[in-house]
């Protein structure tokens, strides 16, 4: 699977900043998304929003990012939104009880609305 890639694409909308995944997210690329979203952090950014809508698999690994930052973001009053996941990817989200700890929607705009409200 190390062949496989993972890239992720970031845009901007107002404060809000959307990390969009894409290929295999797992323990050889889950540093790369550890490397973007703290990076994200340290530049004062706590409204952030994945899509998942072109991650085709998530490893426990890739997981345990999200866990590592969710507490640091919730604490400054931001938050981490998930969106556009495949079922076969929330599965593995639903399996660990994520679906209690995030916020997981249908669309970046639904995402992008709670952070206006």
């Amino acid at each position: 699977m190390n062949d496989v890639k993972f890239t992720i694409d970031h845009q901007s909308f107002g404060d809000v900043k959307l990390l969009k995944l894409q290929g295999y997210l797992d323990a050889h690329t889950a540093p790369h998304l550890e490397s973007a979203l703290g990076d994200l952090i340290q530049d004062g950014n706590h409204k952030i929003v994945v899509n998942f809508k072109e991650l085709d698999y998530i490893s426990s690994a890739g997981l345990g990012v999200f866990m590592v930052y969710i507490e640091d973001v919730r604490m400054t009053g931001g938050d981490i939104k998930l969106s556009e996941m495949k079922p076969k990817v929330f599965t593995v989200f639903d399996l660990l009880g994520f679906p209690m700890l995030f916020e997981i929607v249908e669309h970046d705009q639904i995402a992008l609305s709670k952070f206006t409200a």
